[in-house]
């Protein structure tokens, strides 16, 4: 799963917290790049859940279509079954009286 593979939240980098030193990084500059960061995972979570919703919607109307069609052609096969049966029968009760 995508999740389990994910190691930061956005809430993992906002409460990150980085010890200054002499010559480091300008905390402002750090921040604001941190900022960017989080957004995007936000909207990366957001794009990641509203795609899981619409696969299980599409897997949903698939499944439904496949029963739809395997009923249809349950349903053909039994209604030319049954016709079958019945011009046989038909020839066999009136015999050649109905093709004369």
């Amino acid at each position: 799963m995508l999740s389990d593979k994910i190691k930061l939240t956005a809430k993992d980098i906002l409460e990150k917290e980085f010890k200054t030193a002499m010559r480091g990084y300008k905390q402002e500059d750090v921040d604001k790049f941190l900022d960017i960061i989080i957004k995007d995972y936000e909207t990366f979570h957001q794009e990641i859940e509203d795609l899981k919703q619409e696969n299980l919607k599409l897997k949903k109307q698939l499944e439904e279509s496949s029963k739809r069609q395997n009923t249809q052609a349950v349903a053909g096969t039994t209604n030319f079954d049954i016709l079958k049966r019945l011009s046989n029968l038909e020839k066999h009760v009136f015999g050649n009286k109905l093709y004369d």
